[in-house]
């Protein structure tokens, strides 16, 4: 990244600051940036929505060190960056086309102006968490959604969202920007999705890095068996579509034997 980069660090925060992406570990990744001279002014966190934003956390976090916080849904979205599906979609407030009349309507989603016109690259950090149709709510599943409007097509259906996962990441003006994706392993959360439920979670204390979206977000979907296994809940055969599909689309690396995971251990002061 060069110093005239704006750096977009995407968290996860509407399942909370414990489930979701952990403050701590966004700031860890915002002091290093800072600590390099990376202009404070030229860092964004951000997120879908400011509700969530402010209460896990990182409002009060951008505040202390003099970056920017802001929602995606807030920046209003580009008429001339969108993914396109025949599937109608059922708009809501805050939609670019809600209330406007078309038959054509709603088979549009834009992307929105924070990530195409304010922001040159991305760091992606997302919890270790389930999602019932996603399977992880892992690098693709956050960004993707997370960037553009009209999503609610998408996300009642598993077929379809594996699907437009993969294809949204893989504008250009979205996919091409991420440098890094951080997967916040500090706790696997196993069931719940959105919910905290810690009961269902089991410490790793681990942070996992690749420039390979796909292949963490595999590596995070074997994790979450495994712990289901360990905790003696039924098997649960997650559907590997949605990331083959991001394989098709060449995004990243969606098979478990095609991986090198090297691991450091006891790093610290």
């Amino acid at each position: 990244m060069a110093p005239a980069d704006t750096v977009g660090i995407k968290v996860l925060s509407s399942p909370g600051p414990l489930s979701g992406t952990r403050p701590a570990v966004a700031e860890a990744v915002l002091t290093s940036l800072l600590e390099v001279g990376h202009p404070p002014g030229q860092v964004i966190l951000w997120d879908r929505q400011m509700a969530p934003l402010r209460q896990a956390g990182f409002v009060t976090l951008a505040e202390r060190h003099g970056v920017r916080v802001a929602a995606s849904a807030d920046a209003g979205y580009d008429t001339n960056e969108f993914y396109a599906s025949a599937l109608l979609g059922q708009l809501v407030h805050g939609d670019l086309e809600f209330e406007r009349q078309s038959d054509t309507l709603g088979r549009n989603s834009y992307v929105s102006r924070l990530v195409s016109q304010q922001m040159t690259k991305i760091i992606s950090i997302t919890p270790l968490l389930n999602h019932n149709l996603a399977g992880v709510s892992g690098h693709l599943f956050s960004l993707a959604l997370g960037s553009v409007d009209n999503v609610v097509r998408f996300t009642a259906d598993a077929g379809r969202l594996a699907v437009a996962v993969p294809e949204i990441y893989a504008l250009p003006i979205l996919g091409d920007r991420v440098v890094l994706n951080i997967t916040d392993a500090l706790l696997a959360q196993y069931s719940g999705e959105e919910r905290t439920l810690l009961h269902y979670a089991a410490v790793l204390n681990q942070l996992r890095f690749s420039a390979d979206p796909v292949a963490l977000d595999v590596l995070s979907l074997g994790e979450l068996e495994r712990q289901r296994e360990r905790a003696g809940f039924p098997p649960v055969k997650p559907s590997l579509t949605l990331y083959r599909n991001a394989s098709l689309v060449e995004i990243g690396t969606s098979d478990p034997s095609q991986l090198l995971v090297e691991r450091v251990v006891g790093v610290g002061p």
